[in-house]
């Protein structure tokens, strides 16, 4: 009688990746999608076909997500996409979930991290020449130089550099800063802060003129590139909840979530870079 072929390393590996997944959803009580690699145009497509595979779906969904950011365009889209077929949506940052990937997080209803996860700042990201480029590294230095130009402190390098500016690919990083905010303040008051009913101290009534406020406050914060001094600063869950006072959910103080979630990140981390695949979906049915 013949002997079974036995199976590839990849093929082991895509099977470990389904039980592995199969057991975070069991310990999360959600379905699960990971994303990770940049926010791209056709990512979004992508998502929808993953979420769409998944047969007998829950009501609950968890994206894990690992992300150096990307097009905010690209992450509305994917937010439209969960929004139609779940009514929760929680976001686990194993890792790092950078720029547009931060503001993605934001529209969950809940944000999973630990001491090890970053969030960073909302620093929208625009394809230039085939590459990504921060939008707001451009308008801080193009404002530095129009004031020394005010000033009468600009010198000619100065001058020369002013000349460089395009100011329709000023005005487009203009826009791309304040949809990131638009869209952080929209999620945040609709979807984190749907359950702030009562202050903590005078236990008054949250209004929703509240929740938008708190919002905005966050968004300004993030968007502060003087105060983080990088567009690639990792801003740790710590930091997440002292300073900008931000409910995060911790995954390591629960051992069943760490570990599942960990277990199945760090292969996943391994299968992507074997296969050196640039960006990777999983669903149940998908990948």
């Amino acid at each position: 009688m013949a002997q079974p072929e036995p199976m590839t390393i990849d093929a082991q590996a895509r099977k470990t990746l389904r039980e592995l997944h199969a057991s975070l959803e069991t310990a999360l009580e959600r379905d699960v999608v990971a994303i990770t690699g940049p926010i791209l145009p056709g990512l979004e497509h992508r998502v929808r076909d993953a979420i769409e595979a998944t047969d007998d779906r829950r009501e609950r969904l968890a994206v894990v997500l690992q992300t150096p950011g990307g097009v905010v365009e690209v992450a509305e889209r994917m937010v439209n996409v969960f929004r139609h077929y779940y009514s929760d949506v929680a976001f686990i940052i194993p890792d790092v979930a950078m720029s547009a990937g931060t503001v993605l997080a934001m529209s969950g209803d809940e944000i999973m991290m630990d001491f090890f996860s970053c969030l960073g700042p909302i620093d929208p990201q625009i394809p230039r020449e085939g590459k990504l480029v921060p939008a707001l590294s451009y308008l801080v230095q193009f404002k530095r130089l129009m004031d020394k130009a005010a000033a009468g402190t600009a010198t000619t390098a100065d001058f020369a550099l002013l000349g460089k500016f395009d100011l329709a690919e000023l005005h487009q990083y203009e826009m791309a800063r304040e949809l990131s905010t638009t869209l952080l303040v929209k999620w945040l008051a609709k979807y984190k802060f749907k359950d702030w009913t009562v202050t903590e101290g005078q236990k008054r009534a949250v209004t929703q003129e509240m929740r938008e406020a708190r919002a905005e406050e966050i968004a300004r914060r993030l968007s502060d590139h003087e105060y983080w001094r990088s567009h690639g600063r990792r801003i740790p869950m710590q930091v997440l909840q002292d300073e900008l006072k931000l409910r995060i959910q911790d995954f390591g103080s629960v051992p069943e979530h760490n570990r599942a979630i960990r277990d199945y990140f760090h292969l996943m981390s391994d299968f992507i870079a074997a296969n050196s695949w640039g960006n990777f979906v999983h669903a149940k049915n998908y990948i």
